[in-house]
């Protein structure tokens, strides 16, 4: 697929912006005219306040799938997302899941797609600062999810090509399975210590369907003895489960917590994903009744969605284009932003810093 030479932007984005604008610039006038909070002998003098910007809303995403907020502390929300040493206004990530590479020239379409577009694969490290605080990654990232256990032979025919052209790591679901070749241990613990091949935990037997009429045995098996295959094996805990054949529900996802995973990765294409803005579903959708809806557990960060590779070619230049224009669109807010920013959170947490 060709890269659009001149994306654009919707017409609906610039009718926003240029509402925001009219906004901004009817709110400041009559709330500079009202004084800001002090003392008045007794009396503490009360300020409006503009009501803060909704979510970008992308128009890539199906209607169904609608973008999910996760930090509920608003200052320190709109500290991340301003402070200059963070990740820029619309950086995006799209996550891909890989299974069985059967295909090797449509794996390289979309790897060639990705860096033609000027995506940069990143780790789970980098992945979870970005989401947990806006820590700054490439502002288009791509984690690459390669789910189950496979010999080197895999990660050197499909993946260490472009570790060693680009330095993109590639994460693997590794499934403790207790019958997994000794041979396939040891190969992916060199992979593991030469550094570009990130084991996360995918549950500890390979046919495992978690959902919440699952067992407590076989949710503590999953989640738990992944925990201690890490320890021993790879020497290291991982802070990311990938739901091993996509199934998940709130129990799952509460045990998963409990057990100090950060990060959960779910089997559904919703979209891409940004710092605080994580498309999900309420409903169970007809059209795709295999998609689990994941808005009821509240807990976007454990029901992070993901392409599959056969359709990853055909969504990058969305991907691209959604997070240019979010970024438009959060420049467009920045003074609502910071004007609340600075009546609200600056006493407590100070100024955001400058650039």
């Amino acid at each position: 697929m060709k890269q659009k030479t001149n994306p654009g932007i919707s017409y609906n984005l610039y009718f926003a912006i240029f509402l925001i604008g009219i906004f901004i610039l009817t709110s400041c006038k009559t709330l500079n005219a009202i004084a800001t909070p002090e003392k008045n002998g007794t009396e503490i003098v009360q300020v409006a306040l503009p009501p803060l910007p909704a979510s970008y809303q992308s128009p890539y995403l199906n209607p169904r799938d609608t973008p999910h907020t996760y930090v509920e502390d608003t200052c320190q929300y709109l500290r991340n997302k301003w402070n200059p040493e963070n990740a820029e206004p619309g950086t995006i990530v799209m996550i891909i899941m890989f299974k069985d590479i059967s295909h090797p020239l449509e794996f390289t379409k979309v790897m060639v797609q990705l860096q033609s577009q000027g995506f940069k694969a990143i780790n789970i490290k980098q992945f979870q600062s970005f989401m947990e605080r806006n820590i700054k990654i490439p502002v288009r990232s791509v984690l690459l999810i390669q789910d189950g256990n496979f010999e080197t032979k895999n990660f050197d025919q499909n993946f260490r090509e472009y570790w060693e052209r680009f330095g993109w790591p590639v994460v693997n679901g590794w499934i403790s399975q207790p019958d997994t070749s000794e041979s396939v241990r040891i190969e992916n613990k060199i992979l593991e210590n030469e550094g570009w091949v990130d084991h996360q935990a995918q549950g500890v037997i390979s046919d495992t369907v978690l959902s919440d009429d699952s067992s407590k045995a076989v949710i503590t098996r999953e989640l738990g003895d992944s925990l201690t295959e890490f320890a021993e094996h790879y020497g290291k805990t991982p802070s990311a489960f990938i739901w091993p054949n996509g199934g998940f529900g709130l129990r799952p996802v509460q045990a998963a917590r409990q057990l100090r995973y950060r990060l959960g990765f779910t089997s559904n294409m919703r979209g891409p994903v940004m710092y605080n803005w994580v498309p999900l579903a309420d409903n169970i959708d007809p059209a795709r009744p295999s998609y689990i809806p994941e808005g009821s557990i509240n807990d976007p960060l454990m029901t992070l969605p993901r392409y599959p590779a056969e359709q990853a070619l055909n969504a990058i230049d969305a991907v691209r284009v959604s997070g240019e224009e979010s970024a438009v669109y959060q420049e467009a807010n920045k003074a609502v932003d910071f004007y609340y920013y600075n009546l609200v959170c600056k006493p407590t947490l100070g100024p955001i810093p400058e650039q």
